[in-house]
């Protein structure tokens, strides 16, 4: 026993002679999966060679890594099932939305706030469309021209200039000029009864009602400031909201526009910017029927267009694109939906057991009749089909009925594909499924007693409310007396719900006496 109570103190006298000849502020590597803690090491003095040769590039080299990181970004709808791999961008952030239904599909950082520069006219032009009209007198006061700058896009328009609306919007849309964009803002909300900031308030509200939830506009031209922002997903909303109005289409696609010289006014003639739009530009794409460019130092590039194949009507949004490849993005992005998804009429496929007929916008779309725009005739958007991937059948959907209107027997199916929205449809219900939808309603009495329309008791509805109530109980019974223990918390909460197990009891008995 004493031999190995005398090789233990040996044993113990060595490590403690070999630790305490170590350095302690050494630190070693964890070996990583194959056991090599010096490629570990390796791979850490590299990325520190990595971020010192950063600091010693050329503005163009860093310009390059920019867009190389920009293309790198992850694509969010490239890991949703079975969807087609769209491509990679230069721009940080990219959207391709169907306008007709709103379904998104491709999708690159489409929330996250970007500037949007000189797009933000679209929303403009939105606004201006909806509240004021193209005959109305713009009038550019000096609040309307004081605010630019060297450099600033503007077509020399001065104050005491008066112009029409659509003048004003020609001007905002094909030569980008701000002081153009903020006489729009300016005069409509006169006309309104208001001023420039109830226009910029139009413009925000306007956004979150048509569901953008990432925006903050506080200008009307895009300029620069740190309080004005949007995101992918609301620009391509606001882009597809305004396809509804035809005068934008139509000055979108004029080739040069001239204001004519007046009494206030001298001749301005300008041409179109958007060089997918311009027939004899090597970035002309056939498909473009409309869009807005736009850029700063501080948004880089960005870009909203609109294309119409004669199939399916698509709104692409690429924002903060490096280099000079904001074209070429957005020609890829529309190639790639083009390509690889299919629009299936929901009326050639198997009805809904809910559904009596489906109701199509092509009747109305024909009565409202159609604004010839530059070769290309406006119809308004149609619902009533699905857009999924080539591979993908239209059985492989589900679908949801919203917004039923029980006196015209109408309502919207909303189509989902691995719950993403792929369409919608606007139908007629049949008799059964709106007698089953009004006899499962309920109304309440002046008692607070849950009735059905049929005028009896509902148990499954006095048992429903029972829950709520409980429950309701239960939290308020807690939270009054937050401050007590555990155990007194309990206790009074519980008899919370014990109070009202003896209401809904005494209740229910009422109701079984009465019958």
């Amino acid at each position: 026993m004493r031999g190995k109570k005398q090789i233990a103190a040996v044993v113990l006298a060595v490590i403690f002679a070999v630790t305490a000849g170590m350095p302690h502020s050494t630190v070693y590597a964890e070996p990583d999966s194959t056991g090599n803690a010096q490629a570990a090491d390796a791979a850490a003095d590299d990325t520190k060679k990595e971020e010192k040769k950063e600091e010693d590039m050329t503005p163009e080299e860093l310009e390059k890594k920019a867009e190389e990181d920009a293309y790198k970004m992850e694509i969010q709808s490239n890991s949703w099932k079975n969807w087609p791999q769209g491509p990679g961008t230069y721009g940080e952030a990219a959207i391709v939305m169907d306008a007709g239904t709103g379904s998104i599909l491709y999708a690159k950082n489409i929330d996250g706030h970007e500037y949007p520069a000189s797009i933000t006219k679209v929303l403009t032009s939105l606004i201006a469309l909806k509240y004021g009209s193209l005959s109305d007198q713009v009038t550019f006061s000096n609040d309307c021209i004081s605010f630019m700058q060297p450099g600033d896009s503007s077509v020399g328009l001065k104050e005491g200039n008066v112009i029409s609306l659509e003048q004003a919007l020609y001007a905002t849309l094909l030569a980008s000029a701000n002081e153009a964009a903020y006489a729009v803002a300016e005069n409509v909300g006169k006309n309104a009864g208001h001023d420039y900031n109830w226009f910029i308030q139009q413009m925000n509200e306007e956004c979150k009602s048509l569901g953008g939830e990432n925006s903050n506009f506080v200008n009307a031209n895009g300029l620069h400031d740190d309080n004005h922002y949007t995101c992918a997903r609301d620009m391509a909303l606001i882009g597809r909201e305004i396809w509804r109005y035809p005068e934008f289409l139509k000055i979108c696609q004029e080739q040069s526009y001239t204001i004519p010289a007046s009494d206030t006014t001298e001749e301005h003639v300008f041409p179109q910017h958007h060089k997918m739009l311009i027939k004899e530009n090597k970035n002309y794409y056939q498909y473009a029927v409309a869009g807005k460019t736009g850029y700063t130092s501080n948004a880089l590039s960005t870009l909203i267009t609109m294309a119409d194949n004669g199939n399916m009507k698509l709104v692409c949004v690429v924002l903060r694109t490096h280099g000079a490849n904001i074209y070429s993005d957005t020609k890829n992005l529309f190639e790639y939906v083009f390509n690889n998804f299919q629009k299936i009429p929901v009326a050639d496929e198997k009805k809904p057991t809910e559904v009596k007929e489906f109701i199509t916008a092509s009747d109305e779309s024909e009565n409202a009749g159609s604004a010839q725009t530059g070769g290309n005739e406006y119809h308004p958007l149609e619902d009533g089909y699905v857009i999924l991937p080539k591979d993908v059948s239209y059985k492989d959907t589900d679908y949801e009925i919203t917004d039923v209107d029980e006196k015209t027997g109408e309502g919207t199916i909303q189509y989902t594909y691995d719950g993403h929205s792929v369409g919608s449809a606007t139908a007629k219900f049949t008799e059964e499924y709106l007698q089953k939808i009004s006899t499962g309603k309920e109304c309440v009495d002046n008692s607070g007693t849950a009735k059905n329309s049929g005028g009896k008791s509902s148990a499954k509805s006095i048992w429903t409310n029972f829950v709520q109530k409980a429950k309701a109980a239960w939290a308020f019974g807690q939270k009054k007396y937050a401050g007590k223990s555990a155990s007194e918390q309990y206790m009074i909460a519980g008899g919370c719900v014990a109070l009202v197990i003896l209401i809904f009891s005494l209740i229910v008995v009422l109701i079984r006496r009465r019958r």
